[in-house]
């Protein structure tokens, strides 16, 4: 125990280190330097780098060797540079102003939603920044949690929770994560959801994404047909020009149907949603995850 709290000391000091040097510089200059690093980190991540490729090859193998190369190459520098945005997260509307940084379209498919009055489940992904939430929305003015899995070392974990709730957001466990979001819920908040990462097959469906079956949460599907909670599928892409796209789409309503097969088919609905935006650019995606297991 005492080993690896020392562990996660000596972490948390190189990271600070880190995170200070980079948050001293422009952003631009910030982002430079993750670009670089991601780059370098797709010879250092190898078992990563092969994950991502075994993915890709799976799910469109009709890809030629140099898209993949191209592909994978992207990925880390997309990587990169989400790692050295999270470390700035909190200068996003203060230092580097947030209207000049961001187009947001769909806006009102979120106001409609909470104006249901039953608040919303916002469904997302790791596709883009997807960081972005705990900034924007109260950028946007709607009250808004995130379920969220701790970090392995505590005090980095510590580090981001005060960056991400800063704003107004709250951070919510994924442990016992139905009653912290009917709780959310019931009190008028939007609730947003990364329901693109393997789940244990015990508490999980099957549902095809990228023409596999994916072993995923069907927590969203369950919320949504059980309290009547709209779901709004909400994305963030990083443009060429290091901005950021962020787009609410039309409301999805379930109907309140107790079938085990609904739940399969509404989950599944979701995944898709998922699969479109990760088509937009492939390389905005986490594909260094195992997300296909047997």
């Amino acid at each position: 125990m005492a080993d690896r709290t020392f562990k996660n000391l000596i972490e948390y000091g190189v990271f600070r280190i880190v995170a200070g040097f980079l948050q001293a510089l422009p952003r631009n200059w910030t982002l430079a330097i993750g670009a670089v690093l991601g780059n370098l980190s797709r010879y250092l991540l190898g078992k990563r780098r092969r994950t991502a490729q075994a993915n890709l090859m799976a799910a469109f193998p009709e890809m030629t060797p140099a898209e993949l190369d191209r592909t994978v190459r992207g990925i880390f520098r997309h990587m990169g540079l989400i790692g050295s945005e999270m470390l700035i997260l909190d200068r996003l509307g203060k230092r580097d102003r947030l209207e000049d940084l961001l187009t947001v379209l769909g806006r009102e498919h979120l106001q409609a939603a909470m104006d249901e009055g039953r608040g919303a489940l916002i469904l997302t992904a790791h596709v883009g920044f997807w960081e972005i939430g705990p900034v924007l929305f109260p950028y946007l003015g709607v009250p808004t949690d995130f379920i969220s899995k701790p970090m392995k070392n505590t005090y980095v974990n510590n580090y981001f929770r005060v960056q991400r709730e800063a704003g107004g957001t709250r951070l919510l466990p994924a442990k016992h994560g139905a009653r912290r979001i009917i709780k959310s819920l019931a009190e008028g908040r939007a609730v947003g959801v990364l329901l693109d990462q393997h789940i244990a097959p015990h508490v999980a469906v099957r549902v095809p994404f990228f023409g596999r079956p994916a072993w995923t949460s069907p927590i969203v599907a369950q919320m949504a047909m059980k309290l009547q909670v709209p779901v709004v599928p909400a994305f963030c892409w990083r443009t060429s020009d290091n901005r950021y796209e962020v787009e609410f789409q039309t409301p999805i309503h379930f109907a309140n149907d107790p079938d085990p097969a609904a739940i399969v088919a509404n989950t599944a609905l979701l995944t898709q949603k998922i699969e479109e935006a990760v088509r937009r650019d492939l390389t905005q995606w986490f594909w260094v995850h195992r997300r296909w297991r047997d």
